[in-house]
């Protein structure tokens, strides 16, 4: 022990020095740490106790509908409406039955509800349950009146559009186009090409553009940290993978020239003309060619969606947030909180609040080697944020 230790010592035991060592009673009080700070304010819509959801949309009248993926949770209706507090089968319990009917009479799997500018529900069935291959009739649209809660459309995707590789994912409109409106969906993939489809609602014709386009796939080797930690896909009895999960959020710019698009996989936000999405005589090559990159934007993200004044919403869910990218292109966080795990599906509603599902994706068993560390329940949250939604009608 050197002298100089050895008379601090006797100074502490003469009462002359205080030993600050943290537990001690005799210790000062501990500083108050630099802390990650949350930003925006969240409220809890309602939470899930049963199966995961992922998508979200809200109508005129705020009614709140959401959806389950048959993923390998139990799932006993994939279509709901929240109706005091509770999730109830929509628009009715047969249609949600997973039974031996033909797919196209049946909802089989899906990832996305969108009410479109004339108060109409369209629902995304992937028709790919645990992301098995696609056969005629399971990929659709289906179209529900919300006045009378009856199906009035199901648009069936042929195979040279949606692929047996396929994941149809989220859907926006532009009902001034097309021949009673066009939609459009991605392909987010982890298998085959992704892409864009389209698909006139009037005439239920559709076609594929962007196909196995490079703005549309995810991006070689990427990595994402959530929570911290990295993610890999890793299923049950394989090796962990990199993401490959290609284009899967998508906006509609305010004035309708531009579809804004992002691979999963990926820290780059894209988007193409619409007026050559729209046109199926322009060529791949044309289509293609209006394509613009429009750099990083922060982090992963799942979710967009876009409002009146220009701004598209990104979920961040390597940062637990929301950010708004302006129409100038700068961003600002709407929300940064830490029970923001995994931001899947946002729906800005007429009331200028953003709806946002929370669903810890990243904690699933595809994504740790077959463990399941969710932990119930899955929550619905909304942020005002005094934006209107884009409503592009005739």
């Amino acid at each position: 022990m050197t002298q100089t230790r050895r008379g601090f010592l006797a100074a502490a035991a003469a009462g002359g020095a205080t030993l600050a060592v943290g537990g001690r009673a005799d210790a000062a009080p501990a500083p108050t740490l630099p802390a990650d700070q949350p930003a925006g304010r969240l409220e809890t819509v309602a939470t899930f106790s049963g199966p995961m959801p992922t998508g979200v949309t809200v109508s005129a009248l705020g009614r709140v509908f959401v959806n389950f993926p048959r993923w390998g949770d139990t799932v006993p209706a994939t279509v709901a409406e929240l109706r005091g507090g509770r999730a109830v089968a929509y628009p009715n319990a047969t249609i949600n039955r997973y039974d031996a009917r033909p797919q196209q009479d049946r909802l089989v799997s899906v990832q996305s509800v969108v009410v479109d500018p004339l108060d109409r529900l369209w629902i995304v069935d992937t028709g790919s349950p645990k992301f098995a291959p696609t056969t005629y009739g399971g990929p659709k649209l289906v179209g529900v009146d919300l006045t009378t809660n009856r199906v009035f459309a199901k648009i069936l995707v042929p195979q040279d559009v949606a692929l047996p590789t396929s994941y149809l994912n989220d859907v926006r409109f532009d009902l001034r186009r097309g021949n009673g409106g066009l939609a459009f969906l991605t392909d987010s993939s982890s298998t085959g090409p992704n892409g864009i489809v389209v698909v006139e609602l009037g005439t239920g014709r559709s076609w594929r553009r962007l196909h196995d386009h490079p703005s549309t796939k995810a991006e070689p080797g990427f990595l994402p940290l959530v929570e911290g930690r990295p993610v890999y896909s890793w299923r049950k009895g394989e090796q962990p993978k990199n993401l490959s999960l290609g284009s899967d959020g998508i906006a509609i710019s305010a004035d309708g020239e531009r579809l804004f698009y992002c691979p999963l996989a990926s820290r780059r936000l894209y988007s193409v003309s619409v007026d050559a999405l729209a046109d199926p005589a322009v060529s791949d090559a044309d289509v293609a060619a209006t394509v613009v990159d429009h750099g990083e934007k922060g982090g992963g993200s799942d979710g967009l969606e876009s409002d009146a004044a220009g701004g598209v919403y990104l979920t961040q869910y390597e940062h637990n947030a929301i950010v708004r990218r302006s129409a100038s292109g700068t961003f600002r966080t709407v929300v940064h909180d830490p029970r923001l795990l995994w931001p899947d599906t946002m729906s800005l509603a007429a009331d200028g609040y953003l709806y946002v599902t929370a669903n810890q994706l990243h904690r699933g068993p595809d994504y740790h080697g077959g463990k399941d560390l969710r932990r119930k329940p899955y929550v619905l949250f909304r942020t005002k944020v005094d934006a209107a939604p884009v409503r592009l009608r005739p």
